[in-house]
Formats: structure tokens, C-alpha cells, sequence
């Protein structure tokens, strides 16, 4: 059947914002009813290490917990909501299990000191700048010594896909067992550059010292300067198949205000609390929570394609697909709880995929608690927020005035 309509396919938490919307806004609807606090609720009843998820799987480590409190402890949260009529704050939970799979990694030392990275997950969001600091700190460089490339198929071992909230677990995996094996050979030339047995000689303090005597050490770019001499280019390889991924959690709470006549919501302030188990590139890391929020707020409140009655498209163009802008947005503050993954060397876990899961219900809890009106259908536009009002005998502006 041709339908002339776009087609579905995997999208950022490909599923779970849509049953997020839904859990979570029945949560909301139990805090109220229990005349509790709705974060208080969630943590009362977080998931924690050892329990049991939905689908049988137990929790290893996990930041539900930490999560939740650090959301409780915000200034945002601590702050008074908006008093003003049809203001009113809401919050909303999510969770995204990451993805780990395979990626590799080669690393090549060059005669100046510096070192060429090439792996093969698609850059998406920032995570060039981060497997090069993996990289440089392993190897006691600066970042800016570390020169990332992510090459074709052609020339890099087998990668899974850039997505699953993989690629920083994985791939920076791989690249971290490449820069050890690159030491590991690095050890070898140091030893024999300064004329001691190949166990004699140790990598610490980011300088290779002869363990028996402490005087003979050469720095990282003195033993790559003499590779040619002592064997060689060298080297390292490093592969991962990570089912260590762990999971994600993510707290947002938000302010709107709701216009009455015309049914616009206002976002006031938005705050996205998130464990990333440990920020490798912070800013990266701010951009991709911010990322999903924005998403996750036009999903909300503005996007979704609209079919006239012969089955047309009537808003296919961007100019008529009303995603939010920054002109309909504040900052989107964000708070980075790190509870160290233990399946990952350096404690990473994903973080691209859980920021847009929370947004809808945060945004629908809001206006519940502006205006009393329990949304259910996504996107929450100005039409049908109108006539939600005017169902449920909300007083318009002249009565609240």
C-alpha cells in the first residue's frame, strides 16, 4: 500500500518517551492523590542496586537514586514555583539502558611526539574530542597531541552503529586498550633505548623509568623520536565487544506558564538532572542533555505532522513543522550526578538517548498543575489546550482577573 507519508524508523530512545509520557504522568496523578511530593514519591520508590527491573534483569551499580536526590537538592527545586495564576511546575523521570557492542580502535605514534587515532563511530556529538582525551590521558599527552579521526570502513575494524548511547562507552573502550597496548610497546623501545631488560622498565608520572634505577627515563615524545632506531613504527590495537554498558537515569523538572485566551505554554525555567557515571568532555556532555530536552519539549508541546482531510501533508516544510527555537526557550540548566559505571574503565555511561525521555511528561505535569487539566495526547498545542480549558471550566482571563 503506498500511502505517500513519511516512513518510521529509530528515533533518540526509539519508543520510550512515548510510555515515559504515559508512567509518568500516572505518577504525577498518585502524588496528588497521596498529597506527596512527586520527587519525593519517585525516590521513595527508586530502583537501587539489586533490584529487579521489569524485564527480570537485576541492577548492578546505578545513579536512580543519586539522581533523584540531586534533583531534590536543586535550586530550581528548592526555589518557590511561580504563583502567578496558570503557572505551575512539573517533573517527570526517565531511564535508557545504553548500548555497548563492538568497536576498535589504531593508534600510530609519530616521530614528534604526537600520536594519530582512527576509529569508526560517526561523530555525532562531540565524541571525536573525547576519544582523543581518553587517548592523551592514557598516554600522558595533551588532547591537542592526539589527532582523532574516524575513517571508513575500508580502514578500521568493525564498529556497531553510532547510536544506542554507545559510542563514548564503547569506542572510548576500544581506544583506551589501544593506547595501552601502544604503551606496552612504548615500554619495550624505551628499554632497549636505554640498554636495560625489556621488564626493567615501567610507565608512571607519564615518563618510562628503569625500575632498578630510577635516573634512566625517557619522556613519551623522547622514545617516539627514536622508534626508527630501536624497531620500528609503532603501534596499537585495540578492539571491545562492551556488554558492561550500564543504565541510565534522568530527573527534569519545569515551569510553565499557560495563556487561557490562546492556549501558548511558556517555558519559565527547565532544569535536566542526569548520571553520566563520569563526564569526559563536560560541555559535550551539557549539550547533549540540553540536546534531548529541547527535543523532547517540541515533542510537548509543537511537533507532530498535521493531514488534511485528502490525506496532504499540511505542514511538510520547516517553515510549518514548529520546532522550538531559541526564542521559545530558556537556558536549559543541567546537573551531572556521576555514579561511576563499573563495567568502564574510566566509569562512562551513556548519555545522548535519556534527555528526551523525561521532557513530555515534565512539560504535561506542568500544565496540570497550572491549570488542572490532565493532557493525554501529545503534542499539547494551542488547539486542543483551549479546548481542555474551556471542557473543564477553567477560568479564562476575565475571571482571573
Amino acid at each position: 500500500v503506498v500511502t505517500n507519508k513519511p516512513k518510521t524508523t529509530a528515533y533518540r530512545a526509539p519508543g520510550v518517551p512515548q510510555a515515559a509520557f504515559a508512567s509518568e504522568s500516572v505518577i504525577d496523578e498518585l502524588a496528588v492523590k497521596l498529597e506527596m511530593d512527586p520527587l519525593e514519591l519517585r525516590r521513595k520508590n527508586a530502583a537501587r542496586q539489586g533490584s529487579r527491573r521489569s524485564d527480570g534483569t537485576v541492577y548492578g551499580k546505578i545513579g536512580c537514586e543519586e539522581t533523584l536526590q540531586a534533583a531534590l537538592n536543586s535550586d530550581h527545586y528548592q526555589s518557590d514555583p511561580p504563583e502567578r495564576p496558570f503557572t505551575g511546575r512539573g517533573v517527570a523521570s526517565g531511564f535508557w539502558p545504553n548500548g555497548g557492542g563492538q568497536s576498535a580502535a589504531t593508534i600510530s605514534v609519530n616521530t614528534d611526539g604526537t600520536a594519530n587515532l582512527l576509529e569508526g563511530s560517526v561523530d555525532i556529538g562531540g565524541s571525536r574530542a573525547a576519544m582523543a582525551m581518553i587517548v592523551a590521558e592514557t598516554l600522558g599527552l595533551s588532547a591537542s597531541q592526539v589527532n582523532p579521526i574516524v575513517a571508513d570502513t575500508d580502514s578500521i575494524g568493525y564498529h556497531d552503529g553510532t547510536g544506542g548511547s554507545r559510542v563514548t562507552y564503547a569506542t572510548g573502550q576500544a581506544c583506551f586498550f589501544a593506547a595501552e597496548d601502544v604503551l606496552e610497546k612504548m615500554c619495550i623501545r624505551a628499554a632497549r633505548h636505554l640498554e636495560v631488560n625489556e621488564g626493567e622498565v615501567e610507565f608512571a608520572d607519564n615518563v618510562f623509568r628503569c625500575k632498578s634505577d630510577q635516573a634512566k627515563k625517557l619522556t613519551f615524545a623522547e622514545v617516539a623520536a627514536e622508534q626508527g632506531s630501536t624497531g620500528g613504527a609503532v603501534e596499537g590495537c585495540g578492539s571491545v565487544n562492551g556488554s558492561g554498558s550500564g543504565n541510565a537515569f534522568a530527573d527534569h523538572i519545569v515551569d510553565v506558564e499557560v495563556d487561557p485566551e490562546t492556549g501558548k505554554v511558556k517555558i519559565l525555567r527547565y532544569t535536566a538532572v542526569q548520571d553520566v557515571g563520569k563526564a569526559i568532555h563536560p560541555s559535550y556532555v551539557e549539550g547533549q542533555i540540553q540536546g534531548g530536552a529541547v527535543q523532547g519539549i517540541g515533542w510537548a508541546l509543537t511537533e507532530g505532522y498535521v493531514y488534511n482531510d485528502d490525506g496532504g501533508m499540511a505542514n511538510p516544510t520547516f517553515l510549518d513543522y514548529r520546532m522550538p527555537t531559541t526564542l521559545d526557550l530558556p537556558l536549559v540548566e543541567t546537573i551531572l550526578v556521576e555514579v561511576a559505571n563499573p563495567g568502564s574503565p574510566h566509569g562512562i555511561r551513556g548519555v545522548g538517548e535519556v534527555p528526551i525521555i523525561p521532557p513530555m511528561a515534565a512539560v504535561a505535569n506542568a500544565i496540570f498543575a497550572a491549570t488542572g487539566c490532565r493532557m493525554t495526547d501529545l503534542p499539547i498545542t494551542p488547539g486542543k489546550l483551549v479546548a481542555a480549558l474551556h471542557e473543564h471550566a477553567v477560568a479564562m482571563p476575565e475571571a482571573a482577573g
